[in-house]
């Protein structure tokens, strides 16, 4: 993707923070063939490597095409945007410029992790990705341990996502003065004022 200078990531640890959170992603494989196999997917970071960005583990279910794709080639792509906002053309014009000649844009965050997948058959290992994914996404929800579902586990394969390269981007004004950021920054503040003024069990 197109990463200008001023929406660049400031370093790998605002890559990591952003995918973290978002925690939903299209996993893209595109194999050997024309078009790619592309799967939305919930996934979360391992934390247990030495890059700059943790692998990545998901799992999906057995029937899902993604899988003929990954034998062919394993080389995946992770992309994730989100933290989107349209910014109006009125809300590009300070002072005494006219605000019909703003330029609209949109803000928004985006990541694409590009690495090498490992398809885990394993139960074991698929039982370790299926806990690591409860205790991101259940941390306060007593539930069972995955284990209870044994009979289940050949219904689904789970990934490993080796991360060798990475792009991030932050568009967020970088490329306009700071009147013009914070002119914005105050209409967005503005619409969640009154997001929370109208909504008391905020």
């Amino acid at each position: 993707m197109l990463v200008h200078p001023w929406d660049a990531p400031a370093d790998p640890a605002e890559v990591v923070a952003f995918v973290r959170a978002q925690g939903f992603g299209h996993l893209i494989v595109p194999g050997t063939r024309e078009v790619p196999v592309v799967v939305p997917t919930q996934y979360v970071l391992a934390d247990d490597g030495n890059g700059d960005i943790p692998d990545v583990l998901l799992h999906l279910a057995r029937p899902n095409p993604v899988w003929p794709a990954l034998a062919e080639r394993p080389t995946v792509l992770l992309s994730v945007a989100g933290d989107w906002a349209y910014v109006p053309s009125a809300w590009k014009a300070v002072g005494a410029e006219d605000p019909a000649l703003g330029i609209p844009t949109t803000y928004y965050a985006a990541a694409q992790l590009l690495g090498d997948a490992e398809v885990l058959d394993d139960d074991e290992a698929k039982l370790d990705v299926l806990r690591r994914q409860l205790a991101v996404l259940e941390p306060d929800i007593d539930h069972a341990d995955p284990s209870v579902h044994l009979r289940r586990l050949p219904g689904i394969r789970a990934i490993r996502i080796r991360v060798r390269e990475y792009a991030g981007k932050f568009k967020y004004g970088g490329n306009v003065d700071a009147a013009h950021r914070a002119a914005v920054a105050a209409n967005l503040e503005a619409a969640v004022g009154h997001l929370r003024r109208r909504s008391p069990d905020l």
